[in-house]
C-alpha cells in the first residue's frame, strides 16, 4: 500500500483517495470590505507590536533612537485602534446595507398567530407635530 489507498474493507480493490480532502468551513466568509479592514488592522497591530518590542530593547541598552521608537509605538497604538474600531465598523456598516438573515423570535410567532394581537392600521400610531403633512393638518 503506497498511503494513497484506503483499504476500508473492500476487499482487494482500494478506494483512491487525494491528499487534499475539503472540508465544508464552520462559518460563512466575511465579505470583502470586511476581511480587507482585517487584514489592514492586523498588520497595523503587528507593526506596532513590532515596533513596541524595538522600542524597549532599546531603552534597556540606553541607546538613542528608545525616545523616537517609543513615540513611534504610542503613534502606532492609536493608529491601530484605529484600524481595530475601522473593522468593527466596517461590518456594521456592512450589515446594515446589505442586510442580515434572520427569523422572527418564537415570542412573535406566537404573537402573530392569534390575530387578535393585531390592531388597526390607524389606532398605533402617534401624531407627528413637526414635518410637511403636519402643515396641512392643521388646517
Amino acid at each position: 500500500m503506497n498511503g494513497y489507498e484506503d483499504d476500508g474493507g473492500a476487499g482487494a480493490e482500494g478506494v483512491r483517495r487525494g491528499l487534499w480532502v475539503e472540508e465544508p468551513a464552520r462559518r460563512r466568509r466575511m465579505p470583502d470590505p470586511v476581511r480587507d479592514s482585517a487584514v489592514r488592522a492586523v498588520l497595523i497591530v503587528a507593526v506596532t507590536l513590532i515596533m513596541a518590542t524595538i522600542a524597549f530593547y532599546f531603552a534597556l541598552a540606553g541607546a538613542w533612537p528608545a525616545f523616537p521608537m517609543a513615540i513611534g509605538a504610542v503613534a502606532g497604538t492609536i493608529v491601530a485602534t484605529w484600524g481595530v474600531l475601522d473593522v468593527w465598523i466596517t461590518r456594521q456598516a456592512w450589515n446594515q446595507r446589505h442586510g442580515v438573515l434572520s427569523a422572527p423570535s418564537s415570542t412573535a410567532r406566537g404573537r402573530r398567530a392569534g390575530g387578535d394581537a393585531r390592531e388597526p392600521a390607524g389606532r398605533g400610531r402617534i401624531p407627528r407635530e413637526d414635518g410637511p403633512l403636519a402643515a396641512g393638518a392643521r388646517r
